[in-house]
């Protein structure tokens, strides 16, 4: 199944996109695409309705995040080989884990705000897991019966903020509207193979990151598996599992950052792919 949420900012629906692409509403079967409604159960149960006995939702709508109500964003650092390399940093022995506020998220499609001060915001294509059981202490080989399913995330970085402000690299994270996350929430049963996805990202037309899930150091079995040594995972969290080469810090031979008027557009092969404006924080 690919889940969705649709409509104005706050006011979002729960969705379905049909085989035709057509987007189905679920509003009479839940109430979001959130927390408990991820289990296993509950998704058994909506993939027993039949999506033309839903109502079919007419003319353009706005995707919002395909996840609502998220409890934690779990982002890995220098996750990608090549990624690693580009930017002159050692492969981690162990996996780099930062968090993303909540507040950062925002649709697929929405406008990216540049914060106010920046001067080095930076793209990355990633691939979000969405965590559907509660997950403790579990183990590699069962990671993934832990796992809902998979989305494209946009893990928006202001890199002086990130790197040069001191502290934690959650200062570079978490500016509003820096985590869209969408359009749509797949499956894991669509996809029997998270490590072998391709991605992609373009700014104005100009593709800059071309990548495999296949180049991950940490996979995503691993990931769940690692962090929930840590701290329990619940259903409706969201891991964003790092990124491969071609963000802006790493061209060659200066970096490139994003300008207000630029569009970014990204994408991962059967997750859907995202489109946004940039604009200056008003």
């Amino acid at each position: 199944m690919k889940l969705l949420r649709y409509g104005a900012v706050g006011a979002e629906k729960p969705g379905l996109l049909d085989k035709d692409g057509s987007i189905r509403d679920l509003s009479q079967h839940l109430p979001d695409i959130a927390g408990a409604v991820l289990s296993p159960d509950s998704l058994a149960r909506l993939k027993a309705i039949d999506p033309n006995t839903l109502p079919k939702v007419d003319g353009p709508v706005r995707y919002g995040a395909c996840v609502g109500s998220i409890g934690k964003f779990i982002c890995v650092g220098l996750n990608y080989s090549d990624h690693a390399k580009e930017t002159g940093a050692e492969p981690p022995k162990e996996p780099i884990l930062f968090m993303k506020a909540t507040s950062a998220v925002c649709g697929p499609n929405d406008n990216v705000m540049i914060p106010r001060n920046s001067l080095k915001t930076d793209w990355e294509v990633e691939l979000g897991v969405v965590i559907g059981r509660e997950a403790r202490y579990v183990d590699e080989k069962s990671a993934l019966d832990y796992v809902a399913g998979y989305c494209v995330i946009n893990d928006v970085s202001e890199r002086a903020f990130q790197t040069e402000r001191g502290g934690q690299w959650v200062k570079g994270k978490s500016a509003d509207t820096f985590g869209p996350i969408g359009p749509w929430l797949v499956t894991k049963d669509e996809v029997p193979d998270p490590q072998n996805l391709s991605m992609w990202l373009d700014v104005d037309e100009k593709r800059y990151q071309n990548g495999s899930t296949r180049t991950m150091i940490f996979g995503v079995a691993y990931l769940v598996h690692y962090i929930s040594q840590f701290m329990s995972l619940q259903p409706g969290d969201v891991i964003s599992t790092g990124t491969p080469p071609g963000v802006g810090l790493g061209q060659k031979p200066n970096p490139i950052y994003l300008k207000p008027g630029q569009v970014m557009r990204l994408g991962i092969a059967g997750l859907g792919e995202q489109r946004q404006q940039v604009i200056a924080t008003p």
